[in-house]
């Protein structure tokens, strides 16, 4: 195997990247350009297929980052137990195995001396939409209001909790979601008149023999056997319940937005348009006007900043792992913010370059990432340099002291004075070397 870190022509080593990912998505690929882009060597990727399998090593010097395990039928099926990859089942399986397979790699990365960008801890909390929820409502992060906020809330049992529970929280218009999901799979916007009338938005498509499926086509549901029937199907792999936010608008779609947050600052954003619940773009939802939508915020007489500061608080919330993608959902006249996800893998905003005075203009969200983590490698290096300079130094001082003990008086004159070592400053006091690095 080729060495890990190499100098560059200042003698500091640089990172050398080891991706755990699918080789053929563009997650990955993208990333590589980045990487390459930026002068460092090839990245090594390590096959999700393959980690899930047999596991994963790793050298010494390497900086791992842990990509999405999505888009390859085979991974999915070794994660959810799954053939068909457009199936909603199965998340709780998912969810185990996937974090898992984390703290192995993670054990892998310490055992290598590796540096992992992604912590196992919060990426099992990313994963978890109820226990997500309540760590930001914690920290004081604007969320919507969730009866199932928190891993001590009541669980989710199928359609007769659900209605239960909407009933004694008053909440007419919610979002379930399933507790593991991602990219909507499963999402149901749900509505009611507070009796037993019912109406569910969703992507959710029911086979003939029940089983869920993934749809392109977002789709409604009037009928409450229907919906029951979806809802009980769901549960088994967890729900979360939130309240459903009336966003606000632009150009008559509803409107939100993607801010992806990178080493604790907020760099890229993107509007998220569409005239169904889901914004997401494989839904029919299309970007919107970013330039608009600052001034539609700045008009209501908030401020950008106020916007990209509660991104960036629920960032903090995960602040040893390097990048996040932010929902942020602004309510009716752009004025009010809540966090409505933060996602471990929402990053994925092709050709999207960092907008103005985020520091990462002219990179898209992976080049920011690799700039991040030179950074951080770079700091790193002269963190540890340091600490071996102020080895060298104690133990200097300690050889002196030592002389000094054994020899009291012979060379004291001496020392007092400048000493041709320069271990010492003029008066002798320990801890304020002037001459020293």
């Amino acid at each position: 195997m080729s060495a890990v870190a190499r100098p560059d022509d200042t003698g500091t080593a640089v990172p050398r990247f080891a991706v755990v990912g699918n080789p053929e998505n563009r997650r990955v690929t993208l990333f590589a350009d980045a990487v390459r882009a930026a002068g460092l060597p090839e990245p090594r990727v390590l096959p999700w297929a393959e980690v899930l399998c047999a596991g994963a090593e790793f050298v010494s010097g390497e900086t791992v980052r842990i990509d999405s395990p999505g888009e390859n039928a085979e991974v999915e099926r070794l994660l959810r137990g799954v053939v068909e990859p457009t199936r909603v089942e199965g998340t709780a399986r998912w969810y185990v195995r996937f974090t898992e397979a984390v703290r192995e790699i993670a054990r892998a990365a310490s055992a290598g001396g590796a540096t992992l960008l992604d912590d196992p801890a919060e990426l099992a909390v990313l994963f978890h939409k109820r226990r997500c929820h309540g760590v930001l409502r914690a920290a004081g992060v604007p969320v919507p209001e969730s009866p199932t906020s928190g891993p001590a809330a009541p669980t989710v049992g199928g359609w007769a909790e659900t209605r239960e529970l909407l009933r004694d929280a008053g909440l007419r218009r919610a979002f379930l979601k399933p507790a593991h999901g991602s990219s909507a799979s499963g999402v149901l916007a749900l509505e009611t008149d507070g009796g037993s009338r019912f109406r569910a938005t969703t992507s959710v498509e029911p086979g003939p023999d029940g089983v869920l499926f993934n749809s392109l086509r977002v789709r409604r549901y009037t009928e409450e056997r229907q919906i029951a029937a979806i809802v009980d199907a769901l549960a088994p792999d967890g729900l979360h319940i939130e309240r459903w936010i009336p966003k606000t608008a632009q150009t008559g779609r509803v409107a939100d937005l993607r801010v992806v947050v990178v080493a604790g600052r907020a760099t890229h954003a993107v509007v998220r348009t569409s005239r169904s619940p889901m914004t997401n773009l494989h839904l029919g939802g299309a970007r919107g006007d970013l330039g608009a939508a600052r001034a539609s915020i700045e008009a209501s007489g908030a401020r950008w900043t106020d916007a990209l500061a509660v991104c960036e608080a629920a960032a903090a919330c995960f602040p040893r792992t390097l990048s996040v993608g932010v929902d942020l959902l602004p309510m009716v006249g752009w004025r009010r913010f809540v966090v409505g996800e933060v996602n471990a893998f929402g990053d994925l905003l092709p050709r999207l370059t960092g907008f103005p005075g985020s520091g990462a203009e002219g990179l898209d969200t992976y080049g920011a990432q690799v700039a991040a983590a030179m950074s951080r490698h770079a700091s790193t290096n002269a963190n540890n340099e340091a600490s071996r300079n102020n080895d060298a130094s104690r133990n200097m001082d300690r050889d002196l002291i030592r002389g000094l003990t054994n020899n009291p008086g012979k060379d004291r004159g001496k020392i007092r004075g400048r000493n041709p070592a320069g271990s010492l400053p003029e008066n002798g006091k320990i801890g304020t070397h002037r001459g020293r690095p």
